[in-house]
């Protein structure tokens, strides 16, 4: 369930969120969030269950930020375009950015995220949650493109959501792996089914 915004909550979530930019989250402890956000112990456990709801929070929203980044980019192209191939330009340059290696930290972030929901109904229900409302983004901007005569109207929307976000983070197979896939033929595979089975 939802909890409500308060400035010391998303102080203690934004305190989190920076101290796992450095440490696995089972390095972390209670009082080294404190003593980096200044916020007492009771607070804290005023705003949260127990630490690991903290913790919890913290990881939804670091799942989410590049996510809504992408969402924000797609709706600027689909606000902008003119023309199929400025469109196939503008998804091309945007999936060259998501997909690059230097982003595959994130990738890893959210599918460590999502392994996490395994051992933990609380957190399998929030992230849940917040996996809905960022495939609902995508749904509603896909049915957008439809209505625009740029995606097929053969394609599901929610399907091609989860297809879009399926791909970036299954891009963890090749970010592990000792030899990589050449960055190009990935983007010209992933270009190419895009302008194949989804778009018009």
């Amino acid at each position: 369930m939802a909890k409500s915004s308060h400035p010391t909550r998303d102080r203690l979530i934004e305190t989190m969120a920076e101290l796992l930019d450095g440490s696995d989250p089972e390095h972390i402890t209670a009082d080294q969030v404190l003593t980096a956000s200044g916020v007492s112990k009771g607070s804290l456990y005023h705003h949260f269950e127990d630490f690991e709801d903290l913790l919890e929070a913290a990881l939804i929203a670091r799942f989410s930020v590049n996510v809504d980044a992408t969402i924000d980019a797609l709706a600027q192209i689909l606000a902008t375009v003119g023309s199929r191939d400025d469109l196939l330009k503008a998804l091309r340059k945007l999936n060259i950015y998501n997909q690059d290696q230097a982003r595959s930290s994130f990738r890893l972030e959210r599918a460590r995220a999502a392994g996490l929901t395994y051992s933990s109904p609380r957190f399998h229900e929030a992230l849940g949650a917040e996996q809905k409302r960022l495939t609902d983004a995508f749904t509603d901007l896909f049915i957008e493109a439809q209505n625009k005569g740029w995606m097929s109207e053969n394609v599901d929307a929610r399907a091609a959501a989860v297809f879009v976000q399926a791909y970036t983070v299954g891009r963890v197979v090749d970010d592990i792996a000792p030899e990589k896939v050449d960055p190009a033929a990935w983007i010209d595979l992933v270009m190419h089914v895009v302008d194949k089975a989804i778009l018009n």
